[in-house]
């Protein structure tokens, strides 16, 4: 058996023709979606990062500023600039390019940034509403994790995820989502005990630990669904937290890397921003 592929940039593809649709509706009542992008300093995978929102913004007809700011910056002053946003009328979604400056605290960036406009859905607030299954924004790799299984007709309903991982951007939102579709959930991470037992109870894997190739085919039960989130450059390739082509002969469905998860998560976040701005109509 060799696993079908989750294709991110596929359906990515799909979802973001419907925004163009989306976003020359809003037109129609003078609304134009902005989404404004904080870089504080000069890290080259965020700048790639923050290019590639750019990019995607252009392309859906989104009205999108970048604010860059050096590393020197102050907590109260990158602070001042997010005020300034939240009153802005034409923003309906900022978000923070992570990481930032050791100096600054970034709870304190993620719970000053409006809830109405937290388009990463990492504040406080959204994060309890999707706990509660509140209408939110979700955050956006969890949330095109979520729309890629939907998208290929998997059922979540009873099935066992297991979640390696339990960062707050991925691991523990992911698990969430899928508990609210009815999914059984169980999280996994650094010090779980026979972690290999647990992996291989799995219908469907989730794994989002950023250790290159972490995940063998010894790791997963025949037949699962397995999606890697990790992305990570090893001697100049990029590869995921799953063994591919180890894990593909035994997989019913696999994530590739890249074009996998990494092509969904902008996507969600113009989704988010567009979804935003809606509610100016």
């Amino acid at each position: 058996m060799t696993a079908l592929l989750l294709n991110g940039k596929e359906l990515a593809a799909k979802k973001r023709e419907q925004l163009k649709k989306d976003v020359e509706e809003l037109a129609t009542k003078q609304i134009v979606p902005g989404l404004a992008v904080i870089l504080v300093g000069e890290d080259p995978a965020s700048q790639t990062y923050v290019r590639a929102k750019q990019k995607a913004c252009e392309q859906a007809g989104i009205h999108s500023v970048l604010i860059e700011k050096s590393n020197s910056i102050t907590e109260e002053e990158l602070l001042a600039e997010i005020d300034r946003l939240n009153e802005d009328s034409s923003i309906d979604g900022i978000l923070v390019q992570l990481p930032i400056p050791d100096h600054i605290s970034e709870q304190a960036v993620i719970e000053r940034i409006s809830p109405e406009k937290d388009v990463d859905g990492f504040h406080p607030i959204s994060v309890g509403k999707m706990m509660i299954g509140e209408d939110t924004f979700l955050p956006c790799t969890p949330y095109g994790v979520v729309e890629m299984l939907k998208e290929a007709e998997i059922d979540l309903v009873g099935k066992h995820v297991v979640v390696v991982g339990r960062s707050n951007i991925v691991g523990k939102p992911v698990g969430q989502l899928l508990l609210n579709e009815h999914a059984t959930v169980t999280y996994t991470h650094s010090r779980t005990k026979n972690l290999r037992e647990m992996t291989n109870l799995a219908d469907i894997l989730i794994v989002a630990i950023g250790k290159p190739e972490f995940i063998s085919s010894e790791d997963v039960k025949d037949g699962a669904v397995v999606v890697d989130v990790g992305i990570n450059r090893v001697n100049g390739k990029l590869v995921g937290d799953v063994d591919f082509e180890g894990v593909k002969e035994k997989a019913s469905y696999i994530t590739p890397v890249p074009g996998g998860v990494g092509p969904m998560t902008i996507t969600m976040l113009l989704e988010n921003t567009v979804q935003s701005a809606r509610k100016r109509s």
